[in-house]
């Protein structure tokens, strides 16, 4: 055997071995850096649990009152959401929710969702909505989110009724506003649960539509 190759093959071996102990002695070290000492962990420490509210609310409802959120539409890309007591009643992913004013009826005593649905306020028949209103029992919570146009076909008597049921807005809503809304049959004063944007082309956040609207709460019992 040449020398030369003599040479290289102790080269190789030198190679193997310091790549070797370097790697050994690497993923000690990394083994000891990560493991914590007992007196820096605590014998007493506690899995940290992460609490979720019900319809994803930022604070929990006290008892007596139910959690809801709505969610109007953005412009006429994505869809309204009404989630009540961690029961998402409407939104798109359940493909239930359309044009206009979306609308879920919850019985106000034992939270127990009544009936959904959706009419539309541009090119829909609004004879449908008013039979809608007028079969409303009493003691009933009235959900509403608005979606795309909830205004053009709106009438008089509409109008009323929403009022009727606490709306502040329901007298101002036109074509292509946004608004949200819960209300009850039995209310005695005007709702606190409600917000409404004009469209208007100078503040509109989108092309042809004001932004989308978000309205999150707790809403007390009926107790009989």
């Amino acid at each position: 055997m040449r020398v030369s190759d003599l040479f290289r093959i102790l080269t190789v071996i030198f190679i193997l071995v310091t790549s070797w102990i370097f790697i050994y002695g690497y993923f000690s070290f990394s083994k000891i850096t990560i493991s914590l000492p007992r007196w820096l962990a605590g014998s007493d420490s506690k899995k940290i649990r992460v609490v979720k509210n019900k319809c994803g609310l930022r604070k929990p409802c006290a008892d007596n009152y139910f959690a809801f959120k709505i969610c109007s539409g953005a412009a006429n890309v994505v869809g309204p959401s009404i989630c009540f007591e961690d029961h998402m009643i409407m939104s798109p992913v359940k493909n239930n929710v359309g044009r206009g004013l979306n609308i879920a009826l919850v019985n106000g005593t034992t939270g127990m969702v009544l009936k959904q649905d959706y009419f539309d306020m541009y090119s829909g028949d609004v004879q449908l909505l008013v039979k809608f209103l007028k079969g409303i029992p009493e003691g009933t919570l009235v959900l509403v989110a608005s979606y795309d146009d909830p205004g053009t076909k709106m009438n008089d008597e509409i109008r009323a009724f929403f009022s009727k049921l606490g709306s502040s807005y329901a007298s101002q809503l036109g074509f292509r506003d946004s608004w949200i809304f819960l209300g009850a049959t039995d209310i005695k004063n005007k709702s606190p649960f409600e917000q409404f944007l004009k469209n208007n082309a100078d503040t509109n956040k989108y092309d042809g539509w004001p932004e989308m609207l978000e309205l999150e709460g707790c809403v007390p019992r009926k107790i009989l």
